[in-house]
């Protein structure tokens, strides 16, 4: 690996970084001397992945999302997140585009990861999603999306498709920028 002001990433990844999000250099090199204190292997495991959203979500089962997530992050099927996967998605997820996030929800709920999405998989994400949603807060949710199983029926009809059809990329990500209540379905904020 040649002398790069970044010392350990290496050259091929910094340049491809800089290219694929709006972290700079010195952004990315300060990202990875901290996964690599974080994860001295240069690797997350799913376990160690669903331990940190665990932080995130104290007050609820965060487990099966977290699964779901590393699942859509984890683009070279190898049961671990490296460093170029691990930014990608922080930069998908947190300072993206609309579209780009909305192109990483398409793969967070395409489950098979077979190019398209069917009401089952959106019932699947959903629970999960569900799940993060801590007990207090459920009774403030509207009685046609407090449980998971409503909270997909509603999103699956913005999708105006039967429940056999199935969603492509460019459907989802239309379907859910021309209606606000779907983007607000297909994730959990946290409340305060």
């Amino acid at each position: 690996m040649g002398n790069t002001k970044s010392g350990i990433v290496s050259k091929e990844i910094l340049e491809d970084l800089k290219l694929n999000t709006k972290f700079t250099e010195t952004e990315i090199t300060q990202w990875y001397d901290n996964f690599k204190k974080q994860c001295p292997t240069g690797r997350i495991s799913k376990e160690e992945f669903e331990r940190i959203y665990e932080k995130f979500f104290p007050e609820s089962d965060a487990q099966t999302y977290a699964q779901h997530v590393f699942r859509s992050f984890d683009t070279n099927d190898d049961g671990t997140l490296d460093f170029k996967e691990y930014i990608i998605a922080l930069h998908m997820t947190s300072t993206g585009k609309t579209t780009r996030k909305l192109e990483w929800a398409f793969s967070l709920f395409d489950v098979d990861k077979n190019g398209y999405i069917t009401k089952s998989e959106v019932k699947e994400i959903c629970a999960a999603i569900f799940k993060l949603i801590p007990k207090d807060e459920l009774s403030a949710l509207p009685s046609d999306e407090n449980t998971a199983e409503k909270r997909a029926d509603k999103l699956w009809t913005f999708f105006d498709k039967g429940d056999n059809d199935r969603v492509a990329e460019g459907e989802f990500i239309q379907g859910v920028m021309d209606n606000e209540d779907a983007l607000r379905l297909i994730q959990y904020t946290p409340g305060k």
